[in-house]
């Protein structure tokens, strides 16, 4: 999936791109330009977006670019260690 097509999915699920943009207090233009496709959804706000929707639209479809198996293995590796 698309990251613009990954953002418009969120957004429907939450109701609306303005209502999406109210629960991650962002401008709904900032919204529009991600389902266009205009601008990146940031890893910040792919994190919150993952989470406001229950996991049905995943983060690394909403920022691909973002490394994000590096940094969940580098936090799997830290807890091992932390444990041990």
């Amino acid at each position: 999936m698309k990251s613009a097509e990954a953002a418009k999915e969120a957004s429907r699920l939450l109701g609306s791109q303005v209502e999406m943009a109210r629960l991650l207090k962002v401008t709904a233009p900032t919204v529009n330009q991600w389902c266009s496709g205009e601008r990146p959804v940031p890893a910040k706000r792919a994190i919150q977006i993952e989470a406001l929707t229950g996991g049905a639209v995943n983060r690394a479809d909403l920022c691909p670019s973002f490394p994000w198996g590096q940094i969940i293995s580098a936090a799997g590796d830290a807890a091992q260690q932390t444990a041990a």
